[in-house]
């Protein structure tokens, strides 16, 4: 029997099959489905932190109006149900996820900057969410920043949000730091029950014919597995923090990739949203199969088997293989020409 479990954030998963942040959260239906599907627990969709901040600004001035004129004004002050349609709303949905669906809701904040929007994780424990991601989508743009002030951001966001819950806090981050692997111990040093790589950012395009700015969202390719995948890799067993993979993981390979250089869970998003939620049975059976036929018998077992610390060649994570792959990258370019 192929025991898929696996441990996240505390949480005892039936799979590592888990499904990202995403619109595919965005009503209890689809969270439902997910689940019969065969996701082992959900991503919600993120709360941004420009969304609370434009609900205090709001009701900053619906409390405001009209107080000068008549004191009686008060009786008309906004109900909270009027002004926190956001932040309420998504308060409301993980209520309803956690009442409909029996696998584990994760929510999910989107910020950058350290201030009151992380006091809102309280609401969301309260809420009943069993975990929660802190998407630090941060992108630095001043020259003047310095490295130590961007890294003291991000690490005096998880130390706010860790200090205001008590259920488990995952960060996802980008791999833009001078030092990857300092980064990720100091995360959790400070807290980090689990680090989720990585963070895709958004890149604009520019529109030609109207010369502007426009957003351009690119789902992910399987090509993207190869940087979460090398940085797991050399994370392993140098970390208490969990190790979740997201980007790049769009079928069984990928996900058995990633689980033997030592993720926990594998996250998925684009391929569902290419192939449909029905994607993940076929992944799970897929994964199944390829476990049965290679004789392992747990996740447990496989995880981590081909990380660095493990692996015969450590350098194969490191500059030691580069000159042999543009080397090889050489010869392939010359028998072209021959």
């Amino acid at each position: 029997m192929i025991d898929l479990s696996t441990n996240y954030l505390g949480l005892k998963l039936r799979s590592p099959l888990v499904v990202s942040a995403s619109p595919l959260s965005r009503d209890v239906e689809a969270i439902c489905r997910l689940e019969d599907a065969g996701a082992s627990a959900v991503v919600l969709y993120s709360l941004f932190e420009e969304q609370l901040k434009q609900e205090e600004a709001d009701l900053d001035y619906h409390m405001a109006a009209g107080t000068e004129s008549f004191a009686e004004s008060i009786t008309y002050f906004p109900q909270p149900s009027e002004f926190h349609t956001g932040p309420e709303g998504y308060l409301n949905h993980i209520r309803k996820a956690k009442s409909a669906a029996g696998i584990p809701i994760i929510a999910s904040l989107n910020g950058s900057t350290l201030g009151g929007w992380t006091k809102f994780a309280a609401e969301i424990e309260r809420a009943g969410a069993d975990a929660l991601e802190c998407n630090i989508y941060y992108i630095p743009t001043d020259p003047k920043l310095s490295a130590e002030e961007v890294e003291t951001t991000y690490l005096e966001i998880v130390k706010a949000v860790k200090k205001t819950v008590r259920i488990p806090v995952a960060v996802k981050l980008s791999p833009f730091f001078s030092n990857m692997a300092n980064m990720a111990q100091r995360l959790d040093t400070v807290g980090a029950d689990a680090l989720v790589l990585f963070n895709r950012f958004y890149q604009p395009d520019v529109n030609l014919e109207e010369l502007e700015i426009q957003p351009n969202v690119l789902l992910s390719t399987p090509q993207a597995l190869r940087l979460p995948l090398t940085w797991i890799g050399i994370l392993f067993g140098k970390l208490k923090a969990d190790l979740a993979a997201t980007g790049g993981a769009h079928n069984a390979e990928d996900v058995i990739k990633l689980l033997m250089v030592g993720a926990n869970v594998t996250m998925m998003c684009s391929a569902l949203m290419r192939n449909g939620v029905n994607h993940l049975r076929h992944v799970e059976r897929s994964v199944r199969d390829w476990m049965e036929e290679h004789e392992y018998e747990s996740v447990a077992q496989m995880r981590g088997s081909m990380s660095q610390i493990r692996c015969p060649d450590p350098g194969a994570f490191e500059r030691a293989q580069y000159m042999r792959a543009v080397k090889g990258m050489q010869h392939i370019h010359m028998a072209g020409w021959r």
